[in-house]
């Protein structure tokens, strides 16, 4: 990858000094500032939305084992019904 230098930052610098001017750069950097605060909290947004849905499959998986594992409960074709006739 290429490096920068100090000489090339300086020359950077300068350009966007000529090309802006010195009133402009204080708002550009704070336009600059504000997109990634909002790229950052998009981006996590995702993540979080993105737990919320494995918390979902994992409490839905367990109840599934839950169901299907207990030890207490008869299968329904083992059990014994009486027969009621009114």
């Amino acid at each position: 990858m290429m490096g920068l230098g100090s000489t090339e930052i300086i020359v950077i610098v300068l350009i966007i000094l000529i090309l802006f001017g010195g009133k402009k750069i204080p708002e550009l950097m704070r336009g600059l500032g504000s997109g990634v605060k909002e790229f950052k909290k998009a981006t996590n947004g995702d993540d979080e939305s993105d737990r919320r849905i494995e918390d979902r499959r994992y409490d839905d998986q367990r109840r599934l084992e839950d169901r299907r594992y207990d030890d207490q409960r008869q299968p329904a074709a083992d059990r014994q019904y009486e027969e009621r006739r009114p």
